[in-house]
């Protein structure tokens, strides 16, 4: 750093147009002046290996793997094999995530332009050295600290650093921070502080860092996992006291005896151990992160760019997309299809409509697409010298040119009919008539005053429209009508004329499309907009303020918004969404803010992106499900025990094997499943009512047949614990198929391959001497069954009167939110469908 600042105080080299030599450029990179931030999109390798390996749940594991360890036999330790497995999956498909991830960082890099040798050349950020010239366009983003040296038109948007929302113009000389975005005109300026010393080193890795914190869902995770770890010491230390202190211990005949030891003691702790191990649930943190990678996968192969690993999660609770017209539901490119001659704006002898034109699409440096397309259609402007430029802006909606001319100085302008044009005009009217059918409007004036002094554009002399063409995506409609079966409301947020927006609404069929609202003309107080906001479904004239205050009013009414963007002015919107998307081919500004990026520019990926989110975190959901059932029906067992003073039923081995087969396994099929359900808020809430009871039922079960079987005597046999364990087996298996809904093929074959593999154990001499279990006393397997069988059906009346309760309370939620809601139409007139079949079709498989 001192090294920099020393350099600081040097004078910089003079801007002659040039920039940097390549001598230049090696001796700066030699002294080590470059902006070598090293912006990752994911976790290093190191990382990844240690956030799966040391984690809390295995340092649980390690330490009963060590007491295992030390009395034996080596049976009881096979948890910690499920444990080393589970891990090793979990870092091979974060590894997977990785790659995908850093391929797609790559496509997606800025790629500033710097001059060297007197040249332009696009670089990656990171090459970027100490007095390097920079040069600006509209939506780029100011990638490291610097001054101004060249200026046109140039209007910075700090508003990611200050908070001010108004643009910055900026002359020569004049201070740029990294991280503001230019929202007008183009420039260059000389870098003075690169890599750690610019204030863009930590927003820009912020930006594309591989997360797996701030989720609603791992923090109910963790929530869960603390307190499971505080109760395993009180519960664990119950059950050492029980059997030694009260005699609830017993030596048993070990199969397997030789290599281990015996005693009271030894008993006591495997008995403690196989509760604990059952007590911890395993695999569901490593389920997650496996879900998490998946879905980075998944969705990697459709092009799409995963910057903040908690945007899955977020994904699957969307119920409101917010988009903007241009470049996503309609085509990037457009064309000239008709120039308006209006008859005014030139005296005799001056050129047409069609020469100005052309000579302000040969002015524009930075031409966004409606320039270009002006510029297509004509191409031989007049040999006029520019004067003065004021570039294009969302804030004002027009740009213009003044000229030096044979005939004079005159000052042209190009922009928004409804902005320019006198309210009530002929022209006005016209052009509103126009943009009724779906195209764009442009009116060409001339301005009493120079397009770069104060008072521009001054009085107006209105001279042509110019008529754009807009041609709508053959993927849009497909894409609205997949939103509408999944109940997420989609909206129109377009700076364009709202009668436009309003057309390609109609078009498309959106619900609420035939009345578009004019932004300029909504409620001015925060509740009435809100109000507003939420009620309508298609905004035209929406600055890039008011596309952020949409989306704080609709966040504000408890919706979960999506917003996605690919220009400056979405910027502001798509940091304050729940979820930001950004087109791969939007400006650099949209994509660092986004936490998607559609890398290939297709509105139609959004609804595989939202049901992938759907998919992960339904998934977990349901996971989670069954290892806290686990968890709960253990910890009922251990503490009844404890107070009963008897010896525990399971040896590890026992837990071993009833973990795998009920939920280990079964697990990690359903957490890759399809599933499109919307993740609703209250997690923790929903997990624990149906795994609490689930839980106590289960372990109450399994405690009443180990009290049945025992018939009163102290010293249980291996025909009592396997009795036990068919009992939970039979139960949890039952809860698994329960969790398993809807069912479809695989699922079943998966649910009947569990009860194979556990007849396989019990009938056949290798699995039973393996697991010690004993089966030749069929009237405690009959008792065992009978009692599993009335804890299942109890799980099912309680699983019923759940959904019940559920459906009620959400009718109650319908009915307060009022009688449209209740009668299943959304606020703007939205049908809250179900799910068509037609429309999911399109998009299953995702």
């Amino acid at each position: 750093m001192a090294q920099q600042s020393e350099h600081e105080e040097q004078a910089a080299p003079d801007d002659d147009g040039r920039g940097l030599s390549a001598a230049q450029v090696a001796e700066r990179v030699a002294a080590g002046r470059t902006n070598d931030v090293p912006v990752r999109a994911s976790r290093s390798v190191g990382q990844i290996i240690r956030g799966n390996v040391f984690t809390r749940i295995n340092a649980m594991i390690a330490v009963l793997f060590a007491v295992i360890a030390v009395i034996g036999p080596v049976q009881d330790g096979l948890f910690a094999l499920v444990i080393v497995i589970n891990t090793l999956i979990g870092i091979a498909q974060e590894l997977r995530a990785k790659r995908t991830l850093d391929a797609l960082a790559i496509v997606n890099a800025v790629h500033p332009r710097v001059l060297r040798d007197g040249a332009p050349v696009a670089i990656r950020a990171q090459e970027i050295v100490l007095d390097d010239v920079i040069e600006l366009a509209h939506g780029d983003q100011v990638v490291v600290d610097g001054d101004v040296v060249g200026s046109e038109g140039l209007e910075i948007d700090e508003s990611l650093l200050t908070g001010e929302a108004d643009p910055v113009v900026k002359a020569p000389g004049d201070r740029l921070m990294s991280g503001s975005i230019v929202v007008a005109g183009s420039g260059r300026f000389r870098a003075t502080r690169v890599g750690r010393h610019a204030y863009a080193a930590r927003l820009a890795e912020e930006a594309s860092r591989f997360s797996l914190v701030h989720s609603e869902l791992r923090t109910a995770i963790d929530r869960i996992l603390t307190f499971i770890t505080w109760a395993l010491f009180p519960i664990g230390a119950l059950l050492i006291v029980s059997q030694l202190v009260f005699g609830g211990h017993v030596t048993v005949e070990e199969p397997l005896a030789s290599g281990h030891m015996s005693g009271p003691l030894a008993d006591a702790l495997r008995g403690t151990v196989a509760a604990l191990v059952s007590m911890i649930p395993e695999g569901l943190i490593l389920l997650i992160s496996i879900a998490f990678a998946v879905g980075v996968v998944r969705l990697g192969r459709r092009q799409c760019l995963v910057q903040e690993l908690p945007a899955i999660e977020g994904l699957a609770r969307v119920d409101v997309v917010c988009t903007d017209k241009t470049g996503t539901l309609t085509e990037t490119g457009m064309r000239v299809c008709e120039v308006r001659d209006l008859g005014g704006g030139r005296v005799d002898g001056e050129a047409g409509p069609g020469a100005v034109l052309a000579a302000m699409a040969a002015a524009d440096p930075n031409p966004n697409p409606s320039m270009r397309a002006i510029a297509e259609a004509f191409d031989a402007p007049p040999a006029w010298t520019p004067t003065a430029r004021a570039a294009f802006s969302s804030g004002r909606t027009w740009s213009g040119v003044s000229f030096a001319t044979p005939s004079g100085e005159m000052h042209w302008v190009l922009g928004a009919p409804d902005v320019l044009a006198a309210p009530g005009s002929e022209e006005a009217a016209e052009a509103e008539r126009i943009a009724g059918r779906g195209l764009r409007v442009l009116l060409l004036a001339r301005a009493g005053e120079r397009v770069d002094s104060p008072g521009a554009p001054g009085e107006l002399t209105p001279a042509s429209l110019v008529v754009l063409d807009q041609r709508i995506r053959e993927d849009a409609a497909p894409t609205l009508r997949y939103f509408a079966g999944q109940g997420v409301d989609v909206k129109i947020v377009s700076g364009d004329n709202a009668a436009s927006v309003g057309s390609v609404a109609r078009t498309l069929e959106l619900p609420g499309g035939d009345s578009p609202a004019d932004a300029r003309t909504m409620h001015r107080d925060e509740e009435g907009y809100a109000e507003e906001v939420e009620s309508t479904t298609t905004f035209g004239r929406v600055g890039p303020e008011q596309k952020r205050d949409m989306v704080r009013g609709l966040r504000s009414r408890g919706r979960t918004v999506a917003m996605t963007g690919d220009g400056v002015n979405d910027v502001l919107a798509l940091k304050e969404s729940d979820i930001g998307v950004a087109m791969g081919s939007g400006s650099p500004a949209s994509r660092s803010v986004a936490q998607l990026v559609l890398l290939d520019n297709r509105f139609a990926t959004l609804p595989h992106v939202v049901a992938e989110g759907r998919r992960v975190i339904g998934n977990i959901e349901r996971v989670a499900n069954l290892f806290l059932t686990k968890t709960v029906y253990s910890m009922t067992m251990a503490t009844i025990v404890g107070m009963l003073a008897v010896a525990y039923p399971f040896f590890p081995r026992h837990a071993t094997l009833i973990n795998a087969i009920t939920f280990g396994i079964p697990s990690f099929f359903l957490a890759l499943a399809p599933n499109n359900e919307r993740a609703r808020p209250g997690f923790v809430g929903r997990t624990l009512r149906l795994a609490v009871p689930a839980g106590l039922i289960s372990g109450l079960a399994a405690i009443t047949t180990y009290l049945l079987v025992l018939d009163g005597a102290r010293v249980p046999e291996l025909t009592d614990r396997t009795a036990v364990l068919v009992t939970l087996c039979v139960t949890t298996l039952w809860v698994l198929l329960l969790a398993a809904k809807p069912y479809v093929w695989w699922k079943i074959v998966l649910v009947a391959s569990m009860v194979a593999l556990l007849l396989a154990v019990l009938l056949t001499p290798v699995g039973r001497e393996f697991f010690a279990l004993d089966i030749s006393d069929p009237g405690k397997l009959l008792t065992a069954v009978a009692v599993a069988g009335a804890a299942a059906s109890l799980i099912t009346i309680v699983r019923i009167v759940d959904d019940y309760l559920a459906r009620r309370a959400e009718a109650r939620t319908d009915n307060r939110a009022g009688p449209d809601t209740a009668s299943g139409i959304r606020p703007g007139g939205r049908t809250a469908a179900r799910p068509d079949p037609g429309a999911q079709r399109e998009h299953e498989g995702v």
